[in-house]
């Protein structure tokens, strides 16, 4: 399919996937809406209640949705409301102090953690696949895509579903003759960090060969463009011969179709939580003190390939102590009840070792 008709194809699905994302993904609703407008300033209290507020990454909001409803259960003197606008902009609103803790699957660089005002503290909360999910009638059964073949799938270089590269290792499935439409993000996103990391760290072709980009906002010619995880599993959803990138929950909760990728071992690994666990149980001992651990290719032989932690941004020196204390609260319930609720949203709950030195380091904020 050439670059007008991809085009046309991604107008005429825009208002129907827009229109999917706000229905099956209710949970995650203030990715749109304006609960942290620009500008503005925290409000300290509201009907007598602490109010918190947060913007950032995508990838983790349902979860984070769900343990602030549990949490507000006990604690209803609390109330906390995240906007889930996309790694970059909750690290922007976040470092202009427009909320209160911001929410980053790609954390924060060096020279963002020293430009911060009142310090900033990378608490690791989760941890979750990107999975590669697809639409293609007729496959009944998970494709599996190589490494070779599902880097040049992402880089736009396999233009047709019954292409030798996907065949070689799904030699029993019909494979139509069937143009391939790459979905993929639009904003400044976690997910894509997450994605462009690992392809660049699986071979030197997606940046040296390709001169392809790593980072949270990267360049996708032809591709359809979509914001937030909810956005391309939407577009995904409507559009036949679509593959794209995903938090694997996202795919899960609207039934889509998700490869088995083949990791470092060599193995072609489904997004289960035990896959997931086996990627972090390898990397957790190599934390370093600012807990700021990005895991591009796991090694261990049933990892998934694709793993990211999710950190929340807070300040090391909070401007208002009644606020702070409310925060630290949160952020430990979540690192300890609030992993049992990990697994039943797609989600890869932490190990024990990295959730102790997580809350350690939330403890130290003032």
């Amino acid at each position: 399919m050439d670059r007008t008709k991809r085009q046309t194809l991604g107008t005429a699905l825009g208002l129907a996937a827009t229109f999917a994302a706000s229905v099956v993904t209710a949970q995650v609703k203030a990715a749109k809406d304006d609960t942290a407008k620009e500008g503005a300033t925290p409000p300290a209290t509201r009907d007598g209640k602490i109010v918190l507020r947060g913007a950032g990454a995508t990838f983790p909001a349902p979860l984070y949705q769900r343990w602030m409803r549990e949490y507000a259960k006990t604690h209803p003197d609390v109330a906390i409301e995240y906007a889930s606008v996309g790694s970059g902009e909750g690290a922007r609103r976040f470092l202009e102090q427009q909320v209160d803790f911001g929410a980053s699957d790609a954390a924060l660089t060096d020279a963002q953690i020293a430009g911060a005002e009142n310090g900033a503290a990378l608490i690791p909360m989760t941890a979750g696949m990107v999975a590669l999910t697809y639409n293609l009638p007729g496959a009944n059964e998970p494709l599996r895509f190589s490494r070779t073949a599902y880097l040049d799938l992402i880089a736009g270089l396999i233009p047709s579903w019954d292409d030798a590269r996907i065949q070689a290792t799904n030699p029993g499935i019909a494979l139509p003759k069937r143009s391939i439409v790459l979905v993929a993000r639009q904003d400044s996103s976690g997910t894509t960090h997450a994605l462009t990391s690992h392809l660049a760290a699986i071979s030197n072709k997606w940046t040296t060969r390709l001169g392809r980009a790593v980072g949270t906002q990267v360049d996708w010619p032809g591709a359809m463009l979509a914001r937030g995880n909810e956005g391309v599993a939407a577009r995904i959803k409507q559009s036949v011969g679509a593959v794209g990138y995903v938090e694997h929950g996202f795919a899960r909760r609207l039934g889509l179709q998700v490869a088995l990728l083949q990791n470092k071992a060599g193995t072609f690994v489904a997004p289960t939580p035990e896959a997931g666990q086996a990627a972090l149980a390898g990397a957790s001992k190599d934390l370093p003190d600012n807990l700021r651990l990005f895991i591009p290719d796991p090694e261990a032989d049933d990892a998934y390939p694709i793993v990211s932690l999710s950190w929340l941004l807070l300040r090391e020196r909070g401007p208002d102590p009644a606020r702070t204390e409310a925060l630290k609260a949160f952020v430990d319930w979540s690192l300890g009840d609030g992993q049992a609720l990990s697994q039943e949203h797609g989600y890869v709950p932490l190990p024990a070792a990295l959730v102790a030195r997580a809350r350690a380091a939330a403890a130290r904020i003032r």
